[in-house]
């Protein structure tokens, strides 16, 4: 089969190899004397940035990925301001760095002083303790932490303002507090993962800025 990449054992082969080869039998897939490569469509692969090392570029259709969906998919302009909450987590990290470079005010939120020093080492404009009150509100906020910082979240939006959450390492059934949703007409977006054409544009982000 025609490899298009190929890192390890693992080989990426395109849709119409794949096609013409015979499925393996049940011994096959069975005896651990037969080693098998894992196979990916060439159709979900994309170039790794040139300056990120395999390990580093393993983070992109993961972590990143799910920053970049949360950031691209809300009508953000340059010079809005978004709420990263948990600033450490994984995603929080990442939209910290990448909304950064997309030229938005990025204010994050940390349980530490180390934590909120990260997050201006990462980029930030402003970090501040987990559920202190903000200066001004925010256009979004950045949720994956859930139950501990929802009521906070709510809080810092701007009316017409949105929530994109990804996650809830706290907890999944914060108060819903509709009250607050519908007065201010708050939107809540969920939002994971991203698509083939998404980590493309994410991967030439990473590789035109260096990140």
């Amino acid at each position: 089969p025609r490899i298009v990449a190929a890192r390890g054992s693992v080989r990426v082969i395109d849709v119409e190899t794949r096609a013409r080869m015979p499925p393996r039998s049940n011994s096959a897939r069975a005896s651990s004397s037969t080693p098998v490569s894992p196979m990916t469509p060439s159709a979900a692969v994309i170039e790794k940035p040139a300056n990120l090392e395999f390990e580093d570029a393993a983070c992109l259709p993961t972590a990143w990925l799910t920053a970049y969906r949360m950031l691209t998919r809300n009508d953000l302009s340059q010079g809005d301001t978004i709420l990263v909450q948990g600033a450490s987590g994984g995603v929080a990290s990442a939209a910290i760095q990448l909304g950064h470079q997309l030229g938005l005010r990025v204010w994050a939120t940390a349980r530490t002083e180390a934590k909120r020093s990260f997050a201006l080492e990462l980029g930030a404009d402003a970090a501040f303790e987990a559920g202190a009150r903000l200066p001004e509100r925010v256009d979004a906020v950045i949720e994956t932490v859930g139950e501990a910082t929802w009521s906070h979240s709510l809080k810092a939006l701007r009316p017409g303002g949105t929530i994109v959450v990804c996650g809830a390492t706290s907890g999944y059934n914060p108060p819903a507090e509709l009250n607050r949703v519908f007065f201010l007409q708050l939107r809540v977006q969920g939002s994971t993962m991203g698509t083939r054409e998404e980590l493309a544009q994410l991967a030439e982000l990473v590789a035109a800025t260096g990140l």
